[in-house]
């Protein structure tokens, strides 16, 4: 169990709920397979999937929940071909113009043919709950996807204050920093080999640089004309790298050697050993990561977030 991906949301006053709790709020919204005539859907299903039947898996006082979409594939040109027979078909018969309006309720009786033959598309995104870190965090390569979640949560708890952590200066400017060395670069983040570069101007362009030494002169170039860096590939004491963006997104993770030689020292034979033990190492980890990565990147605005 390792998150490629991590998006937080702070919690902005104290929380905590048990892992039999949250379980019995889940169950109301257990995942259901579409209907017939249902194009998506979507609920909270068992994280170790198989190996398990519990919407909530504990560990560590971390609650590790996974939420399952549906949605029923129609092909566009399909429904379109099909849309246009039966168009051509009344003009035909009827010896008239078949007009935008009737053809859009054409298409919609065509969709609803076919759905119930149609593929379907399943994904899962998974999130825990850390309320002794007042954080929750979510495996979701966009903003969108975790917010998807989130409001998710929110709507089977009845409440889940949250929001993305408010920092006290734009990544953007430290990422910038860091690179024209006006900022000093923490002891424990190491550059990567990538980066994104933005011309704040309302028409500005779009740099992105790979494989580069991120101090070399033509990244200064870019940067002395004025361009801002909005993400950067990092590394977190020597375990753990990621490319950070200006949301605080946390993508592409990839844990070191020393967290894989931990997990292979655990004696776990079974699936659901071997998923446990993962799970706590990477919740440890980024339990370190986070707080330590706030404070990096300037500190975090805890102004509107109300303390025990």
């Amino acid at each position: 169990m390792w998150f490629r991906n991590a998006r937080v949301f702070r919690f902005t006053k104290p929380f905590d709920i048990s892992a039999e709790e949250l379980e019995d709020k889940l169950q109301a919204d257990a995942f259901k397979p579409c209907g017939p005539q249902e194009t998506s859907r979507q609920g909270w299903v068992p994280p170790l999937g198989k190996h398990g039947e519990q919407l909530v898996h504990s560990a560590g006082g971390y609650h590790l929940i996974a939420l399952r979409k549906e949605e029923k594939i129609l092909p566009g040109p399909v429904v379109k071909e099909a849309v246009e027979e039966r168009a051509e078909a009344i003009e035909l018969e009827q010896s008239r113009k078949v007009r935008r309006k009737e053809k859009d309720e054409i298409k919609e009786q065509v969709m609803l043919e076919m759905l119930p033959q149609a593929f379907s598309r399943n994904r899962r995104c998974y999130a825990y709950l850390a309320p002794k870190d007042g954080v929750l965090v979510v495996d979701a390569g966009s903003a969108k996807q975790a917010e998807d979640l989130a409001s998710t949560l929110r709507k089977s708890l009845g409440s889940l204050p949250v929001r993305p952590p408010a920092l006290e200066q734009a990544p953007a400017f430290t990422f910038t920093g860091w690179l024209n060395e006006t900022i000093d670069l923490p002891a424990a983040i190491t550059l990567g080999s990538e980066c994104e570069l933005k011309d704040p101007s309302e028409d500005g362009g779009v740099v992105r640089c790979k494989g580069l030494d991120l101090k070399a002169d033509e990244i200064r170039n870019h940067l002395d004309a004025g361009m801002q860096v909005t993400r950067l590939a990092l590394t977190w004491d020597e375990n753990v790298s990621f490319v950070l963006d200006e949301e605080f997104g946390i993508r592409r993770i990839k844990f070191g050697e020393t967290i894989q030689d931990q997990l292979d020292d655990v004696d776990a034979d079974d699936a659901v050993a071997k998923f446990d033990a993962a799970f706590t190492l990477m919740t440890l980890e980024l339990a370190r990561l986070i707080p330590g990565l706030l404070e990096a990147m300037g500190g975090e605005d805890r102004s509107a977030i109300i303390e025990e």
